[in-house]
């Protein structure tokens, strides 16, 4: 199973802070993941990939005024245009071997960043299947498995999706063709995912939410869809921990295809600022690399999502239910429960964990038994038109 890792601040970060100096940054969890049981394969090194929005540079330039003379001159701002597309470092050697990662960790910031380190269940070695994927603005990640991909899936999937969606998979991966998905299906809703328009004003949480939930529903039924023997005899489940980016809006869900099954693990932090703990004379106040997501007002200037916490302080992290979709919009965390055929409706129910250790994973957090976090939900009406309760997250100070 892979780890993925989001930011999204309302200002710019500099990588190193998330993917490079944390004692548990994701760099950490590609070779030390603490919530992976998988002995026979128990590292993330697969290969990883970077995603990164860049903001417009202005710079300072002078021309020769029309002055007869010519010694005078005339100062301008030169706004160079970097387009909304992200830019992505994908390598297939390991991140904690990548000399070049923490290079350009060290040297670049970012106000909306996407991490990935890979442990391959389908798709080669190679680039091209490195997430994060992207088609102009938006940026895709995913961390788990579509269920029955070899035993139909994927021959419904590359059959339902248009020609341009289909020409334009450049590997190989479960986690590229339900990009492509996805992109089908925003088209299906009558939105073009080329659109420029779209790309550089963003596509708006609450259509990629929708997109999200009607890319899941497809697959569900591309495998309902296989032979009953087929459904009977193998094990069909899909873990499918997504996640979606036009650069203004995130996208993430925490789902799987069971009704009594835990999905693979997913938590956000949230806070005004994310820094590495010090004492009065500035020296590192518990080793380096402990961080903390500090609170000093009831809003949030920062999210963070990642498949396994990069801290282990419990109070900094909040678990994403099983079954459902987390969207970050203006530093606002909005939680959706997924109301299909594998919604358990009955609030006290608890969910097996098996599944999810069959393939590498627990459930748990991972972390000791702090319980000095406090989180307050409050249930809304739906929004948007989007059938069941919103829950609107916010954390108190521990």
């Amino acid at each position: 199973m892979c780890r993925f890792l989001i930011y999204c601040g309302h200002s710019p970060i500099l990588l190193s802070h998330l993917i490079t100096l944390p004692t548990h940054s994701i760099l950490t969890q590609s070779y030390d993941s603490r919530l992976r049981l998988d002995r026979t394969r128990p590292h993330n090194g697969d290969g990883f990939g970077v995603g990164y929005y860049t903001t417009a540079l202005s710079t300072r330039r002078q021309r020769p005024s029309d002055d007869a003379d010519g010694y005078a001159s005339i100062q301008y701002d030169e706004v160079i245009d970097l387009g909304p597309e992200p830019c992505i470092f994908t390598s297939t050697i390991p991140a904690w071997n990548c000399k070049n990662l923490e290079r350009l960790a060290s040297k670049t910031v970012s106000p909306l960043i996407f991490a990935h380190v890979r442990a391959s269940t389908e798709g080669a070695l190679s680039d091209s299947n490195c997430h994060p994927f992207s088609r102009g603005a938006l940026m895709w990640m995913h961390n788990g498995g579509v269920g029955g991909w070899k035993l139909g899936v994927k021959r419904k999937l590359v059959s339902a999706i248009a020609d341009r969606w289909f020409e334009g998979v450049g590997g190989s991966t479960d986690s590229e063709w339900a990009f492509a998905l996805f992109l089908d299906s925003l088209e299906r809703m009558g939105v073009n995912p080329d659109d420029e328009g779209k790309q550089r004003e963003g596509f708006g949480h609450t259509l990629l939410r929708k997109t999200m939930l009607r890319t899941i529903e497809r697959i569900n039924e591309f495998r309902e869809a296989l032979p009953e023997e087929v459904r009977q005899s193998n094990d069909t489940r899909s873990l499918l921990n997504f996640a979606v980016t036009d650069g203004k809006s995130v996208v993430c869900t925490r789902y799987v295809s069971s009704k009594t099954d835990e999905a693979a693990s997913l938590f956000f932090s949230s806070g005004t600022s994310w820094r590495e703990q010090s004492s009065m004379n500035g020296t590192p106040k518990a080793g380096k690399g402990e961080y903390k997501m500090e609170r000093q007002d009831k809003g949030a200037d920062i999210v963070l999502v990642a498949s396994e916490p990069l801290t282990f302080e419990r109070d900094n992290w909040v678990t994403v239910p099983t079954n459902s979709v987390l969207t970050i919009h203006k530093q606002t965390v909005l939680i959706h429960p997924i109301l299909d055929q594998y919604y358990n409706h009955a609030p006290s129910f608890t969910r097996s964990s098996r599944f999810a250790a069959t393939k590498g994973q627990t459930t748990g957090d991972g972390m000791t038994n702090q319980q000095s976090w406090k989180t307050a939900i409050t249930r809304e009406s739906s929004v948007d038109n989007l059938a069941g309760a919103t829950n609107r997250i916010s954390l108190a100070a521990a």
